[in-house]
């Protein structure tokens, strides 16, 4: 247990507390993992996105939809092994793993 939790950076709430790995805000709800060594400094950790295949993936790179996905307004959707390229990572987007995985033999 993590003693002296930090202020949450939200709220400024001094009654955060921990629930599993994660440090919570009883007042704004805010949930975020602490530093290592129990010190949260209130910057961002750098967030790293990897594929289906456990590679990291960076901003405009190449990649190959391994699974069909649906698209919002769409009838079609995308199909699998259709190939993106330039791609774009945003905060926020799903929740599921991601279903891009970047295949260099089939990126050419």
């Amino acid at each position: 247990m993590i003693e002296n939790l930090p202020l949450c950076p939200k709220a400024s709430c001094e009654y955060t507390y921990e629930m599993n790995a994660l440090v919570v805000c009883p007042e704004c709800g805010h949930e975020r993992v602490p530093a290592e060594g129990g010190t949260d400094s209130g910057t961002p950790a750098e967030r790293v996105v990897r594929d289906a295949v456990g590679n990291v993936l960076q901003d405009g790179e190449s990649v190959v939809v391994v699974k069909a996905l649906k698209v919002k307004g769409s009838p079609s959707g995308i199909k699998a092994g259709t190939k993106v390229r330039n791609i774009r990572l945003v905060d926020g987007a799903a929740t599921t793993p991601p279903t891009a995985a970047a295949r260099p033999e089939a990126i050419r």
